[in-house]
């Protein structure tokens, strides 16, 4: 149900006349949704970027500008000197041919297709939440194309603009329908293990990599600290290359996330200072803090001034919440700029198939979040 508005009759008219876009969110939704763009296949990355451009110039009257980084695409909507940054991405998890047998379809209100939740039904309203704007002046909407594999090309963007942002704001989907103050920072390795292969028969002659790998993934475990919030998880492994044969060769790769830097820092440390643990062993480690928490402190400000613009609304939004998924968020946070994540679709199941967004929400969302962008501009 929504929640009780205060809201006076022009903000109560903005409401009804996002929600009377809904079907229109909906039918650019699924365009999105069908064009299908895994961050890995650039070209579909950014054929997709270039439906979202001529969407835009449906929705908004302007068709924003492609900007290519290192080879992939991203969509740029830029309203004079940026004071407010509105950010999202369409690149998904999904691999190509994921909608064939799961399409984008509407049941019972809920939307459904590969990347639907995380993040295009965001995208969509993040669109209509700019064009609700009667001054876009100061403004910048930019729809990367890389965020599900850590932002590699794009990161480096944000964070040149940080210094002249007053706020940046993420449509990434809602958790449980709360608004996002604080995310963990988080940080990605490789592990190569070089030993010396033997026949099965005559282990003695060889260094058993896989031996060292399960040594080290032990090992681990030490260096986690729950009171901290920090985690280091082995998440892929793999050696040897035949059943009677002592693996030469070994590998694993490594997830840490903590609330804080120094936390992701100390790892780092302790990850870069491993020494093999046993003879004829040599470590090679890859890696390095991708991504620096976004810490509460700097983000609580502007999910307070959320919630309150969202009860004048009459959206109904459950909170606040700390959430251990990275995103673009931490990058800007991590530069100093305030920041708010969350913006995006109600909904659940993200990176899972079945992921699905509530239809309604979407304008409501997106009338939430043309508000916020609203005020802070004229602070």
């Amino acid at each position: 149900m929504p929640a009780h508005s205060s809201a006076p009759p022009e903000t109560t008219a903005r409401l009804a006349a996002m929600r009377g876009h809904g079907d229109a969110m909906v039918a650019e939704l699924a365009a999105l949704v069908e064009l299908e763009s895994p961050s890995a296949e650039r070209r579909a990355v950014r054929r997709c970027a270039e439906v979202l451009q001529r969407i835009g110039a449906t929705v908004l009257g302007d068709a924003g500008e492609l900007l290519e980084i290192d080879g992939c695409t991203h969509v740029r909507w830029r309203f004079g000197s940026p004071a407010v940054l509105v950010v999202g991405h369409l690149d998904t998890v999904w691999p190509l041919g994921t909608a064939e047998p799961w399409p984008f379809t509407v049941d019972a209100g809920r939307a459904t297709g590969p990347g639907t939740y995380d993040m295009k039904a965001g995208v969509i309203q993040s669109l209509y939440a700019v064009a609700a704007l009667a001054d876009r002046e100061g403004l910048e909407l930019l729809i990367t194309g890389d965020e599900e594999v850590g932002s590699p090309t794009s990161h480096g963007y944000m964070e040149a603009l940080a210094p002249q942002l007053r706020a940046a704001l993420v449509c990434e989907p809602a958790w449980e329908g709360r608004l996002k103050t604080g995310r963990k920072g988080c940080s990605f390795y490789r592990l190569d293990i070089q030993g010396r292969a033997a026949h099965g028969s005559q282990p003695e002659r060889g260094v058993n990599a896989l031996r060292e790998l399960a040594a080290q993934a032990l090992r681990l475990d030490d260096l986690q600290r729950p009171e901290m919030g920090t985690t280091v998880t082995v998440t892929t492994a793999h050696a040897g290359s035949a059943q009677n044969t002592v693996p030469a060769h070994a590998s694993m790769t490594i997830d840490v996330r903590s609330t804080t830097l120094a936390e992701l820092q100390r790892v780092d440390a302790e990850l870069r200072a491993m020494q093999p643990s046993s003879g004829g062993i040599t470590l090679e480690l890859q890696g390095e803090v991708n991504r620096p928490p976004m810490e509460e402190a700097m983000c609580r400000d502007l999910g307070e001034r959320a919630l309150r613009i969202a009860a004048e609304l009459g959206v109904a939004v459950p909170g606040l919440a700390q959430v251990p998924g990275g995103s673009d968020g931490n990058f800007t946070a991590g530069a100093g700029v305030p920041t708010l994540d969350g913006l995006g679709a109600v909904g659940d199941n993200a990176h899972a198939e079945g992921e699905w967004v509530d239809v309604a929400a979407m304008p409501e969302r997106a009338a939430l979040l043309a508000a916020l962008v609203e005020e802070v501009l004229a602070a």
